[in-house]
């Protein structure tokens, strides 16, 4: 399989059939992921406002995330299905199209009812970009130039993230938080204008999309349906569970009970179809198993340390949300500097060993930042960041490298919707369980802490005792305060320990599935 599918390979050409620089192909699909990724951490910023403006709680205003994240986790998987039945290159622009009208909705949106609306259209053009942008970059590149390509698809997957908030921040404050949604609208158009004069389908799938129809189009409904339920019903649970305390509401009972039903029962339906939606047959090919499953994991930690670091140091350090965001910066420069060296080393060095350093990297820094305390200064936090930005670098590249090493050509969009839907499911995760631990995290240290506070603890009553002489000038209320105090210092303590437990957990995690990376096969070299 390999052979075949390095050997088939065809130079990108245009609509017209022009062969084109496959570099104004990465540019451009490039453009429209690192729009659709931005906005996806750009909205979280912004929900107080939007509430404010439109006179809802906060709680009702999460749901312009959670309606993006539920259409986007379904159609994202179902993407590689309908680019094989509409051709890829007219399901990308339509996507395209969808997110930038949408995105002018959202910005245009009277009342928080048509904002949901329109968050989740936009959220359906969203699903498609992603994995359709990765299968068009697969197809563009020989293998032995497929590195870079994915190194320049990673600057955008994985710096979006880490400055979505500042962004969101600057705009929300300095204009309004519609212009969050606005600012896509230009992007979205032009890079429109370029897909439809760059882009066209590789004749694998062509040949592909004329078998399907030829054949007779029938819509597998069934697997419509249980992946529409399952997806999506995780994506509300993920969103919702620690709001709505998980499996204390029965909401959240209903709709994990609803996704568990539908997605073991996915794989057995679509393996039997003959196009099956979600094409689960590529992952009993070894690498491609075992790369989505580190891509689950760089998700996890990429998204998961990315929540922790800015809420660390903004509710226990004093930054602002400009300041966090600078935090990130640095490591977001680096992975901007690591990824075409990581590119252009690809095939070089055996990829096993890059990502197993990356996993390194990104292990020790989450270690000795679990080990940081409320002393610590910017740069110390910050060169912690870029020690993770190498990391991250090494990993991005060469885990899609490893992916594709074995996949045909014409089932590119197929796996490209698969990975992608693990590296945004092990996002989800990463997100919804890291402030899970934080929050019981935080209680269970409280619990201890305070039992040590008795009125028999000689240090808890010398240090009370030390507080109320510095508050002699307060008079009766010096007491209370001095108490108050030293409830808010116990709170401030709990919640640094959690913080440090959870940068830890995901210390751990990395570090665990360095032997993992072994369980794929050895890199194949293209013969030049």
């Amino acid at each position: 399989m390999a052979a075949s599918s390095m050997g088939a390979f065809s130079p990108p050409r245009n609509f017209r059939g022009e062969l084109i620089n496959p570099w104004w192909v990465a540019v451009t699909v490039a453009l429209t992921t690192f729009m659709e990724v931005l906005d996806i951490s750009i909205a979280n910023v912004a929900l107080r406002h939007i509430a404010g403006d439109m006179s809802v709680s906060e709680d009702e205003a999460v749901w312009v995330l959670t309606s993006y994240m539920v259409s986007n986790a379904i159609v994202l998987p179902m993407s590689g299905w309908l680019s094989t039945l509409f051709g890829r290159r007219r399901f990308y622009l339509f996507c395209v199209a969808m997110f930038s009208v949408s995105s002018l909705l959202c910005g245009l949106a009277p009342n928080l009812t048509a904002l949901i609306v329109f968050r989740t259209l936009q959220g359906i053009g969203g699903g498609g970009l992603q994995p359709s942008s990765q299968a068009i970059l697969t197809d563009s590149f020989p293998l032995s130039k497929r590195g870079m390509a994915f190194a320049v698809y990673g600057i955008t997957t994985v710096l979006a993230p880490a400055i979505g908030p500042t962004i969101g921040g600057w705009i929300t404050d300095t204009f309004s938080w519609r212009w969050i949604f606005l600012i896509n609208v230009p992007v979205g158009f032009l890079s429109l204008y370029l897909s439809r004069r760059l882009l066209s389908d590789p004749p694998a799938l062509v040949e592909q999309s004329i078998q399907f129809r030829r054949q007779g189009f029938k819509v597998d409904w069934k697997g419509f349906v249980l992946l529409s339920v399952g997806f999506g019903c995780l994506q509300v649970v993920l969103d919702r569970g620690q709001q709505d305390d998980w499996f204390s509401s029965p909401f959240i009972m209903l709709m994990s009970a609803l996704s568990t039903l539908a997605l073991l029962i996915l794989p057995f339906w679509e393996t039997r179809q003959h196009y099956p939606m979600v094409d689960f047959n590529l992952l009993k090919e070894r690498n491609f198993l075992f790369s989505n499953v580190l891509m689950f994991l760089v998700g996890f930690v990429l998204f998961g340390s990315t929540v922790l670091l800015p809420l660390w140091v903004q509710t226990l350090m004093g930054y602002s949300a400009t300041q966090a965001g600078m935090l990130l910066s640095p490591g977001a420069l680096t992975v901007l500097l690591v990824l075409p060296f990581v590119g252009w080393a690809i095939n070089k060095v055996d990829v096993r060993h890059m990502i197993a350093f990356g996993l390194l990297c990104n292990g020790v820094a989450l270690y000795l930042f679990s080990h940081m305390n409320l002393q610590a200064d910017y740069w110390s936090l910050a060169t912690l960041r870029i020690l993770q930005g190498i990391g991250l670098g090494f990993l991005f590249v060469p885990v899609n490298a490893a992916a594709y090493t074995w996949v045909p050509p014409d089932k590119s969009s197929n796996a490209s919707a698969i990975i992608n839907l693990s590296r945004n499911l092990g996002g989800s995760f990463g997100i919804s369980l890291v402030q899970t631990w934080l929050t019981r995290g935080t209680q269970r240290h409280q619990s201890v802490l305070t039992a040590n506070l008795t009125d028999s603890s000689t240090a808890t009553q010398a240090w009370l005792a030390g507080v109320i002489h510095q508050l002699a000038g307060v008079g009766n209320h010096a007491v209370a305060v001095a108490h108050a105090l030293l409830y808010a210092t116990v709170q401030r303590q709990a919640s640094l320990l959690s913080f440090m437990d959870d940068f830890r957990l995901l210390s751990t995690l990395a570090l665990a599935f360095i032997p993992v990376v072994y369980a794929l096969k050895r890199p194949v070299r293209e013969k030049h």
